[in-house]
């Protein structure tokens, strides 16, 4: 015991700590390294071996992790002086960051850089609780681990409703430090205030933390192509240039894009408007000057649209024919019943990526076919569809305009710009769009050619082709390297976690229908923050309640007949089309999609906890699960290839080899541990 401190409280404090950390290190290190925003799953990596190596140290009498404060200063030190950027020239997979090329480290060795610094951090949450393990029976242990972390995610959540920033985050992670690394004092201590004092810098600078990015916001004048000037306050996300807040006239001259959609649509009143991706208004406030009856205006970032109530010069959100949702655009467009006549997608490019997601982004359901398709199903006889961007490349726009053509079974009118800005319009018939000849106005008339449309299974809108880019394959390999390498120094031989092959694969299929969990839950509901936060506790509960079931059963089931469990959830989530999901009324798909997700969770922590609970080495076995699931991340990849519902494939072919692996009979139980 720490001070009296059982150690059962003590796995409990260690656990939310090291979820904590980890889900901390995701959010502040995404929002202050640019190249984590398309990147963030390499802190999830670096956490999964960095609590491994924690596992693989642990040992009776084992001095607490002093450096574990250490390298938490030492990482927002860095990257603190470090240069950001990312250099997009000539991508097939396009980033949403300025217009203009950036410099910085090159992506790989920040990426490298990251990874091993977040793994050596991690490393002392991981050993704290391992340690934990060496002293309870195993099923006792990974309860409390479980309930530990479910404790740290839920924490997060909270602070992320209540958009707190960074320096109230350390709260919990300071105390819980202080009373689990009591030695060397000074050095804990010292390093915790340097740690605190730089998040505390964002504060004082006035950053805004919604539960997507860091906001900072900066007065300026901005000047169009005719020589005009506004006052203008720019919005900046994750450090990057994100969205201008400017009054309406400064969207209305002649070489603004803004007011085509309004061009191309048949003439008559406007009549009732849906604007997604409504951000601070400005793109509301036109739909209000061309005459909108009513305007619904959707944005999934609610500090976004407060800044545009508080600061926007026409006060659009004020206007009562205005009525705001915050929520995700297709979650929206899966559940309103109202009709529109002009539906319009104003610039909902995101910045960052859905966590638990290799690279799914906030908007990735939102350009599939199928989603324009339920564009199509929200119009009136008469109404029209346009989209607009910044979009970088000209393959994008092609892109899309099939998508569009594909979705409603005619040609879209496309006005493209020199800096491959574009406005994509399409009537719900041809005779509900207006596309004036080439040449006759001040913009090009245009079609565009590009790839095919992409498709719910398949949602990357911004990976040209499918297939894995090279800076992934060369961060995959990396990553694999680092981890042998890590493994070996740390843990010894890697024959002493030969014996947990099948746990290795349990981890790496657990990691797969997590990530499936996620995506999935992301079409039905939404790729917004709560749906996301609400997955992760989900998982968190329902493997919880498998290993409380598997420790109360008298006998505990035999290998085939859990595997067999396993199988079955997994072929029932393979059956059940999302199309079919999708139809239903949002009580009951909650309650079915809760169902087929979570199946196949429960049943495979039936196995884990059986498993586990027969272990000769605990940690080393946690170890090699931890590190499994670390393969699966890598593994997750191959969704870019051959999309998100053939994990669930992948994941079936891990657990038969897990399965084909396990020992045939029983090792002996250590001491205590549940029979």
């Amino acid at each position: 015991m720490i001070g009296g401190m059982s150690v059962r409280v003590r796995l409990v404090i260690a656990s939310a700590l090291m979820l904590f950390t980890e889900l901390l290190l995701i959010r502040w290190l995404g929002a202050n390294l640019l190249h984590l925003s398309y990147f963030s799953n390499i802190v999830l990596l670096g956490s999964f071996l960095g609590i491994g190596l924690g596992f693989l140290m642990a040992k009776p009498g084992r001095r607490s992790p002093w450096w574990f404060p250490l390298g938490l200063a030492l990482i927002v030190i860095a990257v603190v002086l470090t240069p950001g950027g990312i250099d997009r020239a000539g991508s097939d997979l396009i980033y949403f960051t300025a217009l203009q090329t950036t410099t910085g480290l090159p992506p790989a060795l920040t990426l490298t850089v990251v990874f091993a610094a977040v793994a050596a951090v991690l490393t002392g949450p991981g050993l704290l609780v391992a340690q934990c393990f060496l002293e309870l029976p195993r099923l006792d242990a990974y309860r409390f681990d479980l309930i530990g972390s479910l404790a740290g995610t839920v924490l997060f959540a909270v602070m992320s409703f209540l958009s707190a920033p960074p320096v109230v985050w350390s709260v919990f992670l300071v105390a819980a430090t202080l009373v689990l690394v009591p030695r060397p004092r000074w050095l804990v201590v010292l390093s915790l205030a340097v740690f605190v004092g730089i998040l505390a810098l964002g504060t004082i600078h006035g950053d805004i933390w919604s539960p997507y990015y860091k906001i900072q916001t900066v007065a300026h004048t901005q000047t169009n192509a005719d020589g005009t000037s506004y006052p203008a306050i720019g919005v900046v996300a994750n450090g990057i240039p994100h969205q201008s807040i400017v009054p309406i006239a400064a969207r209305l001259n002649a070489q603004s894009f803004y007011p085509v959609p309004y061009e191309r649509i048949t003439p008559g009143p406007v009549g009732d408007v849906l604007v997604v991706g409504a951000g601070n208004g400005s793109d509301v406030a036109l739909a209000l000057h061309f005459g909108a009856t009513s305007v619904d205006a959707v944005e999934i970032d609610p500090r976004i649209h407060d800044l545009g109530v508080q600061l926007h010069p026409d006060k659009p959100f004020d206007d009562p024919r205005v009525h705001s949702y915050i929520t995700d655009g297709r979650a929206f467009l899966h559940t309103t019943d109202k009709k529109y006549d002009l539906v319009i997608f104003a610039l909902p490019d995101s910045l960052t990526l859905v966590a638990g997601s290799n690279q799914l982004r906030l908007e990735s359901y939102l350009f599939t076919q199928e989603a324009f398709e339920d564009v199509r199903s929200v119009l009136r006889p008469g109404g029209a569809f346009s989209m607009y961007n910044y979009y970088r490349e000209d393959w994008l726009v092609g892109r899309l305009a099939n998508t569009a053509a594909a979705a409603f079974g005619h040609q879209p009118c496309i006005d493209t710009y020199s800096n491959v800005s574009a406005v994509i319009t399409i009537g719900l018939t041809a005779a509900d769009q207006v596309c004036p000849a080439p040449g006759s106005n001040t913009t090009s008339v245009a079609t565009v050619a590009g790839p095919a449309p992409v498709h719910d299974s398949r949602p990357f809108l911004y990976l040209k082709d499918a297939s894995i880019p090279p800076l992934f394959l060369v961060m995959i390999a990396i990553i694999v390297g680092l981890s042998l390498i890590a493994v070996r120094v740390v843990g010894g031989p890697l024959r002493r976690m030969a014996p947990y092959v099948d746990l290795a694969c349990l981890g790496a299929a657990f990691l797969l229908l997590e990530t499936r969990a996620v995506t999935w839950s992301a079409l039905l509901f939404g790729t917004t923050w709560v749906v996301n936060a609400i997955v992760f506790a989900g998982v968190l509960v329902v493997v919880l309640l498998a290993v409380e079931v598997t420790r109360r059963l008298p006998v505990k089931p035999a290998r085939p007949a859990a595997f067999a469990f396993l199988a079955a959830t997994l072929l029932i989530a393979w059956l059940v089309p999302t199309t079919w999901l999708l139809g239903l009324p949002i009580a009951l798909r909650v309650v079915v999609a809760v169902a087929i997700a979570f199946g196949p969770v429960f049943a495979s922590n039936i196995v884990f906890a059986t498993r586990f609970n027969t272990t000769a080495d605990g940690t080393s076995a946690f170890a090699a699960n931890l590190l499994g699931a670390m393969v699966g991340g890598c593994l997750e990849y191959l969704a870019l290839i051959v999309g998100y519902p053939a994990l669930l494939g992948l994941a079936a072919l891990l657990y038969l080899a897990a399965f084909l692996l396990a020992p045939k009979a029983r090792a002996a139980l250590a001491p205590g541990d549940v029979a």
